[in-house]
């Protein structure tokens, strides 16, 4: 066995002919090993469970509550009183429905008053607490339930994009997120403020997206130095001439077929090279671009003001959002009663609950918040609100914004009191695929990819009602249970699924045991990646 060192002139010589004398990569660089390099998971690629979902409880329920609440909003605190009292006083089942229809909008007018509020420096407590829980009176629940309340944690630690109503009007008052589209009309924004958010949030999406290249190049990289040393020792080694132990035979048929593949990857990683500094330049010019736009960020930010109209205007539209996860049969009553409340803090959807469910279901389905764009793919989380209601479903408000598909985050809207979280976190997640699946098909939509294939199998079949619908009851099954092999789809749905919405390897490699209709679906597998897919 010969040291690799010795074929050092050699691969000089191949390099050369390869991609030139004054672009050889330095033979150390191409065969040393970097024992500093970390194999772990790379950080922010999935979500990161929340250990800590319930806190010490906090003294937000005071005797004045009530009082405080309501102090500053004129006209409909007193509109809102006197319906509360006429709704709690009725014994009646007949007249409390119709107090209940009357205090409604006036609910919602408040909330919308409150929420022009939002940003002013002194925002008591109890109108965050509407904003936030729909707590208008605390003696509307239970004292078990306002000790639950009191215990969520009030500040986001995970870093995730997940909001509160308050913390989210907030966001949209002080222009760092831009207002959720609606099908409204709506004049040009004059804020500065708004207007620099705006291109900074795509020069960040086109720094992750950057990054995203460089590291895929990188590892691209890694990984032809791997062959090539691969290929580097095959030829190294040599049996000895027999009876003369320093006299080396021949290189043999395989080792002289490395000779080639080595001249290839010498060629393949000059032009992964050259990819390497164009995308690092690029890189430099969006760093330093994205640095400018912080620094105004950070100067303008001080002098800002926030818009009161903006958040009104925006609580419009999450009342339109707590409607369509509540649906038309549902509960709209927008307060949070006992009678209407019988949950736990599994039930509930906080901050620390949903991102944990979230976590769990694209452990299952990985390409849940992976979007491609110039054949670079990047993980874009959607911004997440969660809405003080009782709708059973969560929904997706949006993909991604209007006027920027590549790297918008989207908007999801998720109950916080439904009868089951996790069904409301699934199906909003099954409403993002499918919106995200018909977007990228865009007019070929009912042709192809996932969307495509499923509305067929809905055309086929002659079934009822919106498709998108339909999915998303499939796509809660397929999360629910097909992932512990229970069999509940149909075996076309499955098939598509299967394909279009995979479960982990790990996953898969359990479930082909569970039964002979995962085994056929393991083996399609297989024979379309030695066929090298289809």
């Amino acid at each position: 066995m010969s040291d690799i060192s010795d074929l050092d002139n050699l691969f000089e010589d191949v390099l050369k002919q390869t991609v030139g004398e004054e672009d050889a990569p330095d033979f150390s660089d191409l065969f040393s090993e970097d024992s500093s390099q970390d194999t772990s998971t790379k950080p922010g690629t999935t979500f990161k469970k929340m250990e800590t979902v319930l806190g010490e409880p906090r003294p937000v329920f005071t005797q004045t509550y009530y009082q405080d609440l309501l102090t500053g909003e004129g006209d409909i605190s007193k509109r809102v009183h006197q319906l509360l009292g006429a709704f709690l006083k009725a014994t009646d089942p007949q007249d409390r429905s119709v107090h209940r229809g009357r205090l409604v909008p006036g609910v919602w007018d408040l909330y919308r008053s409150i929420a022009g509020k939002v940003s002013t420096r002194q925002f008591p407590e109890p109108k965050k607490m509407l904003l936030r829980f729909a707590i208008l009176l605390p003696t509307a629940i239970s004292p078990e339930q306002r000790k639950l309340i009191s215990q969520i944690p009030d500040k986001n630690t995970s870093g995730e994009p997940i909001f509160y109503q308050d913390e989210w009007l907030k966001e949209v008052s002080y222009g760092r997120v831009t207002p959720s589209a609606t099908d409204e009309t709506k004049t040009p924004s004059k804020n500065q403020v708004r207007q620099i958010n705006a291109q900074l949030e795509k020069a960040r999406g086109r720094f992750e997206a950057q990054t995203q290249l460089l590291q895929n190049l990188t590892e691209e990289i890694k990984a032809h130095e791997g062959s090539l040393m691969d290929s580097a020792r095959r030829i190294t080694y040599h049996d000895s001439l027999p009876g003369h132990d320093a006299i080396i035979q021949p290189y043999t048929e395989p080792q002289r077929a490395s000779f080639s593949e080595i001249n290839s990857l010498l060629r393949q990683l000059s032009n992964l090279n050259r990819k390497l500094g164009i995308a690092q330049n690029e890189f430099i010019s969006i760093q330093e671009q994205l640095a400018v736009l912080e620094e105004q960020e950070g100067d303008d930010s001080a002098q800002a003001t926030a818009d009161a109209k903006a958040s009104e205007e925006e609580m419009n539209t999450l009342r339109q959002m707590a409607k369509l996860c509540v649906g038309r049969q549902g509960n709209h009553f927008p307060i949070l009663y006992k009678q209407y409340y019988h949950g736990s803090i599994r039930d509930t959807g906080t901050r620390e609950q949903v991102l944990n469910t979230i976590a769990e279901v694209e452990y299952l389905d990985p390409g849940l918040f992976l979007r491609t764009f110039k054949q670079q793919t990047n993980r874009i989380v959607p911004n997440i609100i969660l809405i003080p209601c009782y709708g059973d479903y969560g929904i997706c408000w949006e993909p991604f914004e209007r006027f920027n598909r590549a790297t918008s985050r989207g908007r999801l809207a998720i109950p916080m009191y439904p009868k089951d979280l996790r069904t409301a976190v699934i199906a909003a997640l099954g409403d993002l695929r499918w919106q995200v699946a018909k977007e990228k098909a865009q007019h070929y939509w009912m042709e192809e990819g996932l969307t495509g294939w499923y509305y067929q199998w809905f055309s086929d079949n002659k079934l009822k009602g919106d498709v998108k619908d339909q999915f998303i009851q499939d796509y809660i099954l397929w999360i629910s249970k097909e992932s512990e092999g229970t069999q509940k789809l149909a075996r076309e749905t499955r098939d598509i699924f299967w394909r279009y919405m995979p479960f982990p390897q790990e996953v898969r490699d359990v479930l082909k045991n569970r039964g002979f209709v995962y085994a056929e679906l393991a083996k399609k597998d297989m024979n379309r990646s030695m066929s090298d897919g289809y």
